[in-house]
């Protein structure tokens, strides 16, 4: 184990070909020295100084640790009914050691959108487990039968005076109706520690009780929830699936639109107007396709993967800023998958804008959280000052996006904070 004592005074990474986030290119032939947890110097020829160390990358691919902007740290490792029925403490458990593996297939940044993930995000920033960056929604804003209200069947009517469920006690979830009830939720997850808010804007499909076609909450309560997020200077990222609550949202303010399967033409020029993200997760119906517990939610996954070709259109036609995420959820086959789903945006993207919209745009929409940033600098880029968040490929990821399918082969050197959490090559 490396003790502070003995920590590098730095690493020199040399002779390696730089994908920077953004050029369409390998940089050839560069050298890049690692200090502090930042990259300090690019160039050709760098001097290693006494105490730092040596990576020869040999023409290896030099580029920024993944993205994935739609990430769920308490829920992708055991199927809904498990993690229901299970303690906090032991979910806690089992995300630390899914936080590794997330970090390991080459993910160092993660962000959030939905459950109690601070105790992660803390013992992660202290150095207790291994695992990304994280940036917290924390427990996400429902409306009674919205896609967060996960109560029993027979838990409704409520009573005043009773005791919240268990899922809302731990804060995975926010129950909310009313605008006063929502704008208290809100700053609730904001004094908890939230760098983003997460509302529940729509039908969903792991949720029994609001078919895809429902839009969740009044445009009332809408605008204040974000407008809590605006006073704490920062942003709402929805749940949403359908044209229409798409739509009303953004009318309202929502900056981020997670999922949109059902976006339609004249919407996307909308997003492409206001500036909004389109945060897309490239799910099929092939033997990669999430599973789940009962039919209804299979139905309804069926459903919202059959609209993603149309989205992706209307996106790219009106130039929609368009982000990607896993959202590997309640199915502990498909959290081994990420780099596969991020190889699936070949079907309607290049390798340069799946690797672009896995680094530096994601980047991007991560930073709309303004003072909140929990990691202020630049992530998602190889340049000097920017976090030396990096991975050193082996192979060209911008003419064979398949290499980030076999992380275990073919990331040979995975980099966080300056912080080599793998090397399969010789140091000295």
């Amino acid at each position: 184990m490396t003790t502070a004592a003995t920590m590098p005074a730095g690493f020199l990474i040399r002779g390696a070909r730089v994908f920077d986030g953004t050029s369409q290119r390998l940089i050839e032939g560069k050298d890049v020295l690692v200090r502090d947890g930042k990259i300090a110097v690019i160039a050709s020829g760098i001097t290693a100084d006494s105490g730092v160390v040596t990576l020869d990358a040999d023409g290896r691919t030099l580029m920024p640790g993944l993205i994935d902007a739609h990430y769920h740290s308490m829920f992708n490792f055991w199927p809904v009914s498990k993690v229901l029925s299970s303690d906090f403490g032991l979910l806690c458990i089992a995300a630390s050691k899914m936080a590794r593996e997330t970090l390991l297939r080459g993910f160092t940044t993660v962000r959030d959108v939905g459950g109690n993930c601070f105790p992660i995000v803390r013992a992660t920033d202290e150095g207790l487990i291994d695992g990304p960056r994280v940036y917290p929604c924390g427990g996400y804003i429902s409306q009674t039968s919205g896609h967060g209200d996960f109560r029993g069947p027979l838990d409704v009517p409520t009573n005043d005076g009773s005791p919240l469920d268990y899922f809302q006690r731990v804060g995975h979830t926010l129950i909310a109706d009313g605008v006063p009830e929502v704008i208290k939720r809100t700053r609730e997850v904001l004094r908890m520690g939230a760098t983003q808010i997460k509302a529940m804007a729509g039908g969903g499909v792991t949720s029994l009780y609001d078919p895809l076609d429902v839009t969740e909450y009044t445009f009332e309560e809408m605008k204040a929830i974000v407008d809590v997020a605006k006073s704490w200077n920062t942003y709402v990222a929805i749940h949403v699936n359908t044209d229409a609550a798409i739509r009303q949202w953004v009318e309202a303010g929502a900056t981020s639109i997670e999922h949109g399967f059902f976006m339609e033409d004249r919407t996307a020029q909308l997003l492409a107007e206001k500036g909004v993200w389109w945060s897309m997760q490239p799910m099929a119906t092939d033997e990669d396709a999430l599973t789940f517990e009962n039919p209804i939610s299979t139905a309804k996954y069926a459903q919202c993967v059959s609209g993603l070709d149309n989205a992706v259109a209307a996106a790219k036609k009106y130039k929609v800023k368009t982000a990607f995420g896993c959202d590997m959820l309640f199915d502990p086959k498909q959290a081994a998958k990420m780099g596969k789903y991020l190889a699936k945006l070949q079907k309607w993207y290049t390798p340069h804008e799946a690797l672009s919209m896995a680094t530096s745009a994601n980047a991007q929409l991560l930073k709309l959280c303004g003072p909140r940033d929990p990691y202020p600098g630049d992530l998602g880029v190889v340049k000097e000052g920017a976090h030396a968040d990096l991975l050193l490929v082996d192979g060209n990821p911008l003419e064979d996006l398949d290499l980030v399918t076999d992380p275990d082969t073919n990331f040979v050197v995975i980099m966080k904070a300056g912080k080599v959490y793998k090397n399969a090559i010789h140091s000295s």
